[in-house]
């Protein structure tokens, strides 16, 4: 009777050890997919980011700009007398707003459309044409 009890313990920890086998073998089975699902998903975004790249190589194409720059922008070229030397622009530029002030931002808005000194250039002309830079020094 003792041997049959024995028998039946062992039998009954050979299948406790096959189901705890198996379970452990569809455990690593789970994460074998889910680690090549992922590996999937991982070249995925990596082929989206060579994708964009590469589209960001065509936008960001110095000639592409300048041909859009020419299309939709009215430049005109820099000319000499638009800069003056350095020794000769104001020390500092002028205050807009008052050191107390509790609301700075609000006072520049209220100033948006007062003309304003930006330094040795001087506004346009009223014929339409630009007068030339007050500090224009010609024997330069």
């Amino acid at each position: 009777m003792m041997l049959r009890l024995l028998n039946f313990v062992v039998i009954g920890a050979l299948v406790l050890a096959a189901a705890y086998v198996y379970r452990i073998k569809f455990d690593a089975t789970l994460q074998a997919e889910r680690l090549a699902k992922l590996g999937s998903e991982v070249r995925r975004e990596r082929d989206r980011i060579a994708a964009l790249r590469a589209r960001w190589g065509e936008l960001d194409n110095p000639a592409r700009i300048e041909a859009l720059a020419k299309r939709h922008l009215e430049l005109r070229p820099v000319v000499p007398t638009q800069f003056d030397r350095f020794d000769r622009l104001p020390e500092r530029p002028p205050r807009f707003i008052k050191p107390d002030s509790r609301d700075p931002i609000g006072v520049m808005i209220e100033k948006i459309d007062e003309p304003r000194m930006t330094g040795s250039i001087t506004a346009p002309a009223d014929n339409g044409e630009e007068a030339p830079p007050a500090a224009a020094n010609p024997s330069q």
